[in-house]
């Protein structure tokens, strides 16, 4: 799988609604001829790892190197996230389940896979906290209504210790979730409801005070990550929608593939994202590629 640049001045596959140089904006594919890529999540050691959902497999990406296959089965693997600690946590959506996999033994543990005794619907994504309190949501799309045992969809949080919590039930289906840098808020978007809520964490890893931070999203919200500065950016479908920390729309990325998630590199020059059968990344800093 080559890698090529493509480096445009308008909107051919780049749009942003704002005053950046366009002709300096650069798109990047670091991978392709993926069935549908989701989930990609950043370690600390240096590399990217994604999921492949429907070919049921986990991509790791290392910088200057072609992507290659990390696990196959992945239980249907969605989301993707790392703890401070470098261990990879993820959403099984086949498997119905979230698991934490330590990368030094192979050892693979169950955090969640049901709620009061029934199978979780199909978790998508996943954030951990600075002190590895994991937050997930549990929609269900497509085929997975079928074999539903919940009667909602939920969005949960997996403290280190102790049992399972239910953060908020839904009838509209909780699909991306990201933490403030601050670690003081969460954010979850809502496909059906097409907005993004927010909630405080408290110092115990609780939640509280939840409340509709972006109300009408311009296309069906996915994915989300959350920059230094507290910039949102929200996948749509449509493209890569960033609002600031109160919700309000700064500009939009528009792709030619429809994406499904992000993540920022450490730097947050690189904005890195699954879409259809590609792994994209795009320069940021309005520098170009180098």
């Amino acid at each position: 799988m080559a890698r090529f640049r493509v480096l445009i001045a308008f909107a051919a596959f780049l749009a942003l609604a704002s005053a950046q140089d366009l002709s300096k904006i650069s798109i990047e594919i670091v991978g392709k001829n993926f069935v549908f890529t989701e989930g990609p999540a950043w370690s600390k050691d240096g590399f990217l790892f994604f999921s492949d959902t429907v070919a049921d497999k986990i991509w790791k990406w290392t910088p200057g190197s072609e992507p290659v296959s990390f696990r196959e089965p992945s239980g249907g693997a969605s989301g993707n996230a790392f703890d401070t600690q470098g261990r990879l946590y993820t959403c099984e959506t086949h498997a119905r389940r979230v698991t934490r996999t330590n990368l030094k033994d192979g050892r693979i543990d169950v955090l969640a896979d049901r709620w009061e005794g029934k199978k979780l619907n199909a978790p998508c994504d996943l954030a951990v906290s600075k002190s590895d309190h994991v937050y997930f949501t549990d929609p269900a799309f497509g085929d997975q209504q079928d074999g539903r045992e919940l009667d909602f969809y939920g969005v949960y949080q997996a403290p280190p210790k102790g049992p399972l919590k239910l953060v908020a039930k839904s009838t509209g289906r909780p699909h991306g979730v990201a933490i403030s840098p601050n670690g003081r808020l969460l954010y979850v978007t809502n496909a059906d409801e097409r907005n993004v809520r927010a909630y405080d964490i408290d110092h115990n890893g609780d939640t509280s005070g939840e409340r509709v931070l972006v109300a009408h999203v311009d296309g069906i919200p996915g994915g989300l990550k959350v920059t230094e500065k507290g910039e949102l950016y929200v996948v749509t479908g449509k493209g890569i929608a960033i609002y600031s920390a109160e919700g309000k729309a700064i500009h939009t990325i528009a792709l030619h593939d429809r994406p499904s998630n992000c993540v920022l590199d450490p730097q947050g020059v690189w904005l890195y994202v699954t879409a259809r059968g590609f792994l994209y990344r795009i320069r940021l800093d309005g520098k170009g590629a180098n």
